[in-house]
């Protein structure tokens, strides 16, 4: 938002571009936009994403968030959208040094140069620190009137923001679920079982239980109604959906099915979860695609449960 001020300060004319995967959206984005007036287009990248993320070139976060990569990818998109829109520059919110990993100098520059458009890319808030850009020394945007932030602090940013009376804007925060420990760990175990996983694959990461039965199979326990709900939605006719017949409890989905000792034991889990009594047999029912069987069985041990968690 801050960035968008002061390059319309300069009067040139700015359209708002976003990016979105599975893994963050462009709500903030949206929000973002609405306050300050600015037109914004939404573009996905999931497809090219999931590729990128399976071998980042320069490697993962704490958890699965190759963010140089990531930033590399959105610039690159945004330089195709700069070319076919004719417009003179790319220009972002980025301060040197706010996040240690992404936008250090260094990582600036290999961002900007992986992109293919480094000598378009211009970072308002700190471009006094920076090399000069094309749109710079072209006189496109006025250089001396460009910032020279850098740091984890905010306070120049906060002072800024009261000066074009921003108000209601977000903390600083990842938004990206790659950033999540539990996320990245599910993840991680759909990539190492899953040569080529769906959209809904991905979507299914975000609900449930997960647990990992063998390597061919993995099963997905709702924990709420919603979830439930989101599981069911998500479900293909080639997977099972296994419910307990007749006591509440969850909607366990094993993607893709699975062989018969697998599905005893997803059944056992099942039945588990609900409010089944935990001494007798209870019919858990077990759909694929038009097919419905039922499995009369104890819940799973509780220990087995355990170590089967991703």
């Amino acid at each position: 938002m801050l960035a968008v001020k002061i390059v319309q300060e300069q009067g040139i004319e700015v359209q708002g571009v976003a990016f979105e995967t599975p893994f963050f959206s462009a709500g903030r984005a949206l929000e973002a936009c609405e306050a300050i007036g600015l037109p914004l287009s939404v573009v996905d990248i999931t497809k090219e994403h999931l590729v990128m993320l399976k071998a980042p070139r320069y490697g993962y976060g704490r958890n699965m968030n190759p963010c140089i990569d990531c930033h590399i990818l959105m610039l690159k998109k945004a330089g195709e959208k700069m070319e076919s829109e004719n417009a003179d520059f790319i220009f972002t919110g980025e301060v040197l040094g706010q996040r240690p990993m992404s936008q250090g100098k260094q990582s600036l520059h290999i961002v900007a140069k992986r992109s293919g458009y480094q000598e378009y890319i211009v970072r308002p808030l700190s471009a006094g620190l920076l090399p000069e850009t094309k749109p710079e020394i072209e006189e496109k945007v006025d250089r001396s009137r460009l910032l020279d932030i850098q740091g984890r602090g905010r306070k120049r940013q906060m002072e800024l923001a009261d000066r074009y009376q921003l108000t209601g804007y977000a903390k600083p925060a990842g938004g990206c679920l790659l950033t999540d420990p539990g996320f990245a760990k599910k993840l991680k175990d759909l990539f190492a079982h899953a040569g080529a996983p769906e959209i809904r694959d991905i979507e299914l990461l975000k609900v449930g239980r997960h647990l990992r039965l063998s390597d061919k199979t993995k099963i997905i326990a709702g924990r709420k109604k919603l979830e439930n709900e989101i599981i069911e939605k998500l479900s293909q006719d080639q997977d099972v959906v296994i419910q307990v017949r007749d006591f509440p409890g969850p909607t366990v989905l094993v993607p893709y099915g699975c062989e018969k000792e697998d599905l005893q034991l997803a059944a056992g889990i099942c039945v588990f979860y609900s409010d089944a009594p935990g001494d007798v047999k209870t019919l858990a029912e077990c759909r694929t695609g038009d097919t419905v069987s039922h499995v009369d069985i104890l819940p799973a041990e509780k220990e087995i449960i355990r170590k089967l968690l991703i």
